[in-house]
């Protein structure tokens, strides 16, 4: 075995304590923690906090002087936002957002890179140079703006959809233009066709071996693992899809999160989505606060300081020239003039791609390496002001539209969100589907018998596999507009949790659920069901309904006798429930005067 050596480990503890204590203060304050993690890499950087350690050593264990051993982890934040953007999105509602794709993208991309780069023309640079530097300042961040976006709910507006799908055309342009960069870099022409061929082939092989190998290979794989029941097993499934799509289109020259993004758009229409975004979410917000780090310690602010008229005026002049491109942009394409102004603004400052394009023209000779650096200073400024860009565009937007209202991405599937989710879909809860159907409610069902899934899959329900009692898989699955949540499952402590969990964040939800007995169904009112159904009690009426109906009573006098005695069953169990509740905080109002006196008679004696 090697030597153990502390500081291997040094990037790996800074970044998580970051973690542990910007998310909590910046959620607290109620400022994007996006921001923070830019603010923590720029402190803690080689050129913050690590210049001050070359001279005072023992501030050397809280520096980030590492930022290169980070940057190849920290590209997988953006390769797991992309791959969480495709599974909310399918191929019919990538078509319907085409026009902005290829559209209002692609009149923003390249009429910004021709301003930026007759700008910079203007400015003394060569051709060669204005275009490179043009095309990698037009881009934005995708790994900023989504984020920032999402924390202001204003993502699933049309405002939100618009900025995406320009950025999804952005990242789409990175393969080819690195390509160009690559195509500068080249003396004479000779090579010309010879290089076309040598990109296109494996890029075109990388992605058909993604979409039609993802068609045949992940629904198969999932299924496969779903029908172990293992947790652990589902985590290493959705990680290696998302990180083997990546090196695979990477491979191929072309983006990670390309690849990703196609793997998620070919399980947006699977029944493990929700699953699957569940799994994969907290790996994202990880590896993109690592990302925001590495891009805060990049900054370097020598340069900064010791020109800083030239670093904020460039970032402040590409700014300036991409929003009135972008606004212009978005006349064009016959936007509403409030989305026009919040797309102009968060697609306004530079993006993580830039840093590709600049660091691969500069290789290529393409580029100077002094106008590259400068370009990157100004692009890190550039993205440090995207939440506050944010939140002024949030200032600036007014109550959406009935319009804006109707094109929002629910998040129950293609369609609005469910009025009713069933969790557990076995005999019983089937007939809730069937009745919910018969009365024309649309629902959502949840289990975790993958066969049973798949079986319902194929007949055209809307059903999904997972466990419903996670943190945060009922919210995927849109229970923030259901109107009920229809509780089945036969396992009382997973009933509990979910009833426990909907009920905290949902005050009017009804919420139905299935009792063991008649104490579990007390522990349910408890928790705040609106109904709890024992099995025994209902299978009790039922008999006594069958055998009065077979003796001879008329119909309605036993259904009239039936209701009767479940209500007064409701109304014995929920005062119990009223009762176990207050007889548990009298426990513990004594337990704590008890702990009270205790406590001051300990001060007395000393």
């Amino acid at each position: 075995m090697g030597t153990f050596a502390p500081e291997q480990y040094k990037e790996t503890l800074i970044f998580l304590a970051t973690a542990g204590v910007v998310v909590p203060l910046f959620r607290r304050l109620k400022v994007s923690p996006v921001l923070g993690f830019l603010g923590a890499g720029v402190l803690l950087g080689p050129y913050g906090l690590g210049a001050l350690a070359r001279q005072i050593s023992w501030l050397a264990p809280f520096a980030l002087d590492n930022v290169e051993q980070i940057a190849p982890v920290a590209e997988f934040g953006v390769v797991f936002l992309l791959f969480m953007i495709g599974l909310e999105l399918s191929w019919q509602r990538l078509a319907i957002i085409g026009r902005l794709v290829f559209g209002l993208g692609a009149l923003q991309v390249f009429g910004s890179a021709a301003a930026l780069g007759a700008l910079a023309l203007f400015l003394g640079e060569s051709l060669s140079s204005a275009e490179v530097l043009g095309f990698a300042l037009a881009l934005s961040s995708t790994a900023i703006v989504i984020p920032v976006l999402a924390e202001a709910k204003r993502l699933g507006t049309t405002a939100g959809r618009t900025i995406f799908a320009v950025l999804l055309f952005q990242d789409l342009m990175v393969a080819p233009l690195l390509f160009m960069v690559a195509m500068l870099g080249m003396r004479g022409g000779g090579g010309l066709s010879m290089a076309v061929v040598s990109f296109l082939v494996p890029a075109l092989t990388g992605l058909s071996i993604v979409v039609l190998g993802g068609r045949l290979v992940m629904r198969p794989l999932f299924r496969h693992v779903a029908a172990a029941g293992s947790t652990e097993f589902f985590m290493a499934a959705c990680l290696l899809v998302v990180v083997g799509t990546g090196v695979l289109t990477a491979a191929s020259g072309l983006s990670m999160g390309l690849g990703a993004f196609i793997a998620g758009i070919l399980l947006a229409e699977t029944e493990y989505r929700r699953e699957i975004e569940v799994t994969i979410e907290p790996f994202k917000g990880l590896l993109l606060g690592l990302f925001f780090v590495s891009i805060g310690a990049s900054l370097d602010l020598t340069q900064v300081f010791s020109a800083p008229l030239v670093a904020f005026g460039l970032a402040l002049g590409m700014v300036a020239v991409k929003f009135w491109v972008n606004w212009l942009a978005g006349w064009m394409a016959r936007l509403p003039t409030r989305v026009v102004t919040e797309a102009a603004l968060m697609l306004a400052p530079g993006g993580e791609f830039a840093f590709v394009i600049v660091t691969a023209a500069v290789a290529a000779k393409a580029l100077p390496a002094s106008t590259g650096s400068e370009a990157m200073i100004a692009v890190t400024l550039s993205m440090l002001a995207v939440p506050f860009l944010g939140a002024l565009s949030k200032r600036l937007a007014r109550r959406p539209t009935a319009l804006e209202l109707a094109t929002v991405l629910e998040p129950g599937g293609d369609g609005p969100a469910p009025d009713a989710i069933i969790v557990g879909f076995g005999r019983v809860g089937q007939l809730v589907g069937d009745m919910l159907h018969t009365h024309a409610i649309r629902y959502l069902a949840v289990d975790t018998d993958a066969a049973l899934v798949t079986r319902f899959r194929g007949q055209g329900r809307e059903i999904y596999w997972g466990n419903a009692s996670r943190p945060g898989f009922l919210a995927r699955c849109g229970l923030a507009k259901a109107r009920a949540l229809v509780i089945t499952m036969d396992r009382p402590a997973d009933a509990e949790d979910i009833v426990r969990d909907a009920r905290a964040g949902n005050p009017d939800l009804i919420i139905v659920a299935r009792a063991r007995d008649a104490l579990h169904a007390t522990q349910l009112y408890s928790l705040g069901v609106s109904d709890a159904v024992p099995e025994t009690i209902e299978a009790s009426l039922q008999l006594s309904e069958a055998v009065l109906v077979d003796m001879g009573i008329p119909m309605g006098k036993v259904i009239a006798s039936i209701h009767e005695k479940r209500d007064e069953f409701r109304k014995i169990l929920q005062p119990i429930a009223g009762r176990a509740e207050a007889r548990h905080a009298i426990k513990m109002s004594l337990r704590m005067k008890a702990m009270n006196k205790r406590q001051q008679k300990s001060r007395g004696e000393e």
